[in-house]
């Protein structure tokens, strides 16, 4: 049996002074050598790396250096739907894309969180997570209730195309007037028995034919927008809901649109281009032709694999922009500056994919 008393007890770990003394440096020289923020002498550095290596010294500790600051160095991104679902979405990509840009200044991490009610007791949330800010895709009437737990800890929060209240900077997208937009190009066309298919109207996901109590009772902040834009110009349309921004979502959307020949619609008007990527599929094995026999819109501008020789008709959006936008307001408030809502507007793009209604003559 060893005699050492220590034998057994767990290591201290090394710091900067140790390796300052072991390497016949200051500290401050230490420091530098690991931080980078000023030139060392190739030599000096190199033995500062090689006793660090001997302690078992890999750098800083993190927890430390945040203490010091305040501050985690991690902003929170929240979603509604299951995140291993929800960057599937070429549009929530290219939004974190651009927010990891413009948190890119702040060198903050970044925590992908999902609202969920039914989440384990020791799992983070919004309300529990050592974060510094936080940003929300979307903001229905459940996470505005969650929301409330971050601005009691006084924490900054930017929202993505939703309204979190008074004073929480909103970065927005013209989803209304691009949807009538859609529409109003549909009607030029001769179009009057229109078919709408939705995204999502809430965190259940229901699939189908949407009664006028269901529509009226729409919480997620995009689906009702790009909605209301489209019935402002038909307003008799039939809306199927989808259950999230899919293609094989927008398969069996279109299946039932096209499910009975004598009331089918000569026009769709998807809420997604993926969702519309579904529509014509559907179109395709009815036998109907595009857009000779029925005509398909979208809305993102993406690039949607499987269209064959199509281009799709769609409102195309500035989804890098927008989450640059965010990045860039979390980094004012985090300052302390003051951060100002901003809204995005889309660009219509005409395609093959839509065409006169048949039998039309403009």
């Amino acid at each position: 049996m060893s005699s050492d008393p220590d034998a057994g007890a767990p290591r201290r770990r090394a710091t900067i002074a140790d390796v300052a003394r072991a390497a016949g440096v200051s500290p401050s020289t230490a420091s530098v050598v690991f931080s980078g923020k000023a030139p060392v002498a190739e030599r000096t550095r190199e033995r500062v790396l090689a006793v660090a290596a001997d302690l078992g010294y890999t750098g800083p500790d993190p927890r430390a250096a945040s203490l010091r600051r305040g501050r985690s160095g991690i902003v929170a991104v929240t979603v509604e739907e299951h995140l291993r679902t929800a960057f599937l979405d070429p549009i929530k990509t290219a939004t974190m894309d651009g927010l990891t840009d413009g948190l890119a200044a702040l060198g903050a991490g970044v925590l992908l969180l999902r609202d969920d009610p039914d989440a384990a007791p020791d799992a983070p949330t919004l309300a529990t997570a050592p974060i510094d800010a936080a940003v929300l895709i979307g903001c229905s009437g459940r996470m505005r209730e969650t929301l409330q737990a971050v601005r009691n800890r006084g924490l900054p929060v930017v929202v993505i195309e939703g309204d979190a209240g008074e004073g929480v900077p909103r970065i927005e997208l013209d989803n209304v007037e691009a949807a009538a937009q859609i529409a109003h190009h549909l009607r030029a066309l001769g179009h009057r028995d229109i078919g709408v298919v939705t995204l999502s109207f809430d965190g259940e996901r229901v699939r189908g034919d949407a009664t006028p109590e269901r529509i009226a009772g729409i919480t997620t902040p995009v689906t009702k927008d790009r909605l209301d834009g489209t019935l402002s110009v038909f307003p008799d349309a039939r809306v199927v809901s989808a259950g999230g921004s899919f293609i094989d979502e927008g398969v069996l959307a279109g299946r039932l649109l096209f499910a009975d020949p004598e009331h089918r619609p000569t026009a769709v008007i998807a809420q997604s281009d993926l969702l519309a990527a579904g529509v014509i599929r559907a179109a395709e094995e009815a036998g109907l032709r595009v857009p000779e026999d029925v005509s398909v819109a979208g809305f993102d501008g993406i690039a949607v694999d499987g269209l064959g020789d199509h281009i799709l008709t769609t409102a195309v959006q500035p989804a890098v922009e927008k989450g640059r936008a965010a990045g860039d307001a979390v980094a004012r408030l985090l300052a302390g500056e003051p951060a100002a809502s901003i809204s995005f507007t889309c660009a219509f793009r005409e395609g093959t994919t839509t065409g006169p209604a048949p039998g039309f003559v403009g």
